[in-house]
């Protein structure tokens, strides 16, 4: 029971902090910067406040309500998922705090889409959003969108004429902006398939491999 308990409270701790961590940085970017700010601090690292209506590193899929309905859902799922397996000591603690960044960043994410429409106005630059504005918000709920800030142009080159289909373009590394909630994800996930990929079961699957190795125990 004690074993659990405090892997459930790291779970518990990653989430929230995380979640706090990447709203403080979303409103004090969101209220201090106007749309389109960039404020170099390297060369290789700039501020960047933009907004996006898609997916991490603003990716669109579909309609906004529908995928702030699927993350919705998809937080849920798996905040069930990591109550049903957290008493397995089949499964590492590791494997628990990547689910835990995939979770916090989802639902880091969420926050903006259903309340920033609600609780934020969107002037035109180079004015700077008011939290709570006195005429109300520029979206209804669930219509708002996600804030990105962090942006690495880490180097650039131009292709070389002769390579097929690119030669002569511009190439900039890397390109897309986005938040702390956007990196939890990644690196949960990149991290998840690199060391933990033999644990993406079900919880029943993994009750099965977890009596298996009692079995092979209780053999030896």
């Amino acid at each position: 029971m004690t074993h659990m308990r405090s892997r459930g409270t790291i779970v518990a701790i990653i989430i929230i902090v995380t979640v706090l961590l990447d709203q403080i940085i979303k409103i004090a970017v969101k209220t201090s910067f106007y749309l389109g700010e960039d404020m170099p601090v390297f060369s290789w690292f700039h501020l960047l406040f933009i907004e996006n209506n898609g997916m991490a590193f603003g990716m669109t899929i579909g309609s906004k309500l529908a995928l702030t309905l699927f993350r919705i859902v998809a937080v849920s799922a798996l905040v069930w998922y990591i109550h049903s397996i957290i008493r397995m000591r089949v499964v590492p603690k590791g494997y628990l705090i990547c689910l835990a960044l995939i979770t916090a960043g989802a639902a880091g994410n969420i926050f903006d889409c259903v309340f920033y429409g609600l609780i934020f106005n969107n002037p035109m630059p180079p004015q700077v959003a008011s939290l709570f504005p006195e005429g109300g918000g520029y979206a209804p709920v669930f219509m708002g969108k996600v804030v990105d800030m962090f942006y690495f142009p880490l180097f650039s080159f131009t292709w070389p004429d002769w390579v097929p289909f690119v030669g002569g373009q511009f190439f900039l590394f890397f390109q897309p902006v986005f938040n702390l909630a956007d990196a939890a994800i990644s690196c949960g996930i990149f991290v998840l398939i690199v060391f933990y990929h033999k644990y993406v079961l079900s919880p029943s699957g993994l009750r099965d491999l977890s009596l298996r190795g009692y079995s092979k125990r209780g053999r030896m």
